[in-house]
């Protein structure tokens, strides 16, 4: 039996603090639909995600109405896309994302993620492929996210494919300027890629994992905002490792809930399930706010210093209470700080207390990176291949995931806001200094080799 009192903490967290089954996310392996023939994979891969996928959202419906917990999002994860490519010619990529597309929309799902690579230690030619067609692939298709991974701890960051990326991420947005360069927001580039992330736009299903799996992202910076308030106001002497405690005992709560909605989702499909992904995943509603969050504990202006000592406690809280309370957890796990898609980093961006230094050294005690940065429409690719060559870097030498999703906004510069809509938020354009002046280091191209702590073994 369940004590009334967890029942009665657990709805007011869903009525007032804004809990949520952030993703229910379906992976799916698709390798067994490669086919020299380009009409029977176009076929053999919608059919793989019709089979697999059709009951999913009507099952998240009646999983979400039986407990009273809202799943905002349904999402499918396939193999990496350029794996189907070996062997093809340009000309298949386009109807492969457009497949992906149809079958998504096929299904009911919001988004589809895998159309991507891993090359962080070189290209194959399905990889170079896909990485080529990004561009028209992304701002033509509405419900493909693309990853792709180009460093790594044990490969080092591959600058050829750094460079490529600064380019395709530039064009992405000057595709699509009417929507101030959202198609850049469905690419994530990443090192150390998690292969059980059911966040997007980086969610692909990775080559250790099952045919078919079912992974929770859950999100709850609403709750713990809540709980550090009460905390705080009701108590004396309130001290930051009673801050700590505090917010590992509310994840605890909500990794709980996460995996009782997985395990019931998973059960009704006859499917296995993965993990529980406890991210603070923030939305631009007033009060689901990580930055919120911060400025509980203290931090009045995000950006100021001790934002990045109160985003490590934050990250690590976050981790603890969720390991506890299940065995279950991965994928990112820890605290996101997307800047468009909080409402309050959002704001100390426009204030100019967030600068891009400061959000990139508060990345390397996060869970992700470099999220939702929106940069001035002008920025050269060069430019934004160092931006994603640094954040590489705090990745590979700390051992840990970081990614880079920036927008570049066309025809619009520091002071002006990119409107994205939805989940997505908006965002002021954040200060790029010194543009320009990477180009010579980031042109050298080659591998930078993988640190000394790489050779483990």
């Amino acid at each position: 039996m369940i004590p009334t009192e967890d029942i009665l903490k657990t709805i007011e967290m869903v009525q007032i603090e804004n809990l949520d089954v952030r993703a229910v996310t379906l992976g799916i392996n698709v390798l067994g639909c490669a086919d020299g023939d380009s009409g029977k994979l176009l076929r053999k891969v919608r059919s793989r995600i019709h089979s697999v996928a059709g009951h999913l959202v009507a099952c998240c419906d009646e999983v979400s109405a039986k407990y009273g917990i809202p799943i905002v999002n349904k999402r499918l994860a396939v193999s990496p896309a350029s794996q189907l490519l070996e062997g093809h010619t340009a000309a298949v990529c386009l109807p492969l994302a457009r497949a992906l597309d149809e079958a998504a929309r096929d299904v009911g799902v919001d988004i589809i993620g895998g159309y991507g690579a891993l090359v962080q230690k070189g290209f194959s030619d399905g990889d170079a492929l896909l990485i080529d067609s990004l561009p028209e692939a992304l701002s033509s298709t509405e419900r493909v996210c693309s990853f792709v991974n180009v460093a790594s701890t044990k490969a080092g960051i591959n600058m050829d494919a750094v460079n490529r990326m600064g380019r395709v991420v530039r064009d992405l947005a000057d595709r699509t300027p009417e929507l101030d360069g959202f198609a850049a927001a469905k690419l994530c580039v990443f090192a150390n890629v998690p292969e059980d992330n059911p966040f997007m736009a980086g969610a692909f299903l990775g080559v250790g994992e099952p045919g078919t799996v079912v992974n929770i992202g859950v999100s709850g910076p609403g709750v713990i905002k809540a709980a550090l308030e009460r905390l705080i106001a009701h108590s004396d002497g309130v001290d930051l490792g009673a801050i700590a405690e505090e917010i590992k005992r509310t994840s605890f709560r909500v990794t709980r809930v996460g995996e009782l909605i997985g395990r019931e989702v998973a059960q009704r499909l006859g499917i296995p399930f993965g993990v529980v992904d406890l991210s603070l995943a923030p939305t631009p509603r007033v009060g689901d706010s990580v930055g919120e969050i911060l400025q509980v504990m203290g931090i009045a202006k995000i950006g100021a210093p001790g934002s990045t000592a109160a985003i490590a406690m934050l990250n690590d809280a976050v981790k603890k209470g969720g390991l506890f309370a299940s065995s279950s957890v991965g994928g990112l796990s820890g605290a996101f700080i997307p800047v468009s898609e909080d409402h309050a980093l959002s704001d100390a961006v426009g204030e100019g207390s967030l600068t891009l230094e400061k959000l990139e050294a508060m990345t390397s005690v996060c869970s992700v990176g470099l999220d939702m940065v929106v940069v001035p429409g002008s920025i050269a690719p060069d430019a934004i291949a160092a931006i994603i060559a640094d954040e590489m870097a705090i990745g590979v030498i700390n051992q840990k995931t970081t990614a880079v999703r920036v927008v570049p906004a066309p025809g619009k510069g520091v002071g002006e806001k990119a409107v994205f809509g939805g989940l997505f938020g908006e965002g002021w354009v954040i200060d790029v200094r010194n543009m320009g002046a990477s180009e010579r280091f980031v042109s050298f191209g080659g591998r930078i080799p993988a640190p000394l702590q790489s050779l483990r073994n």
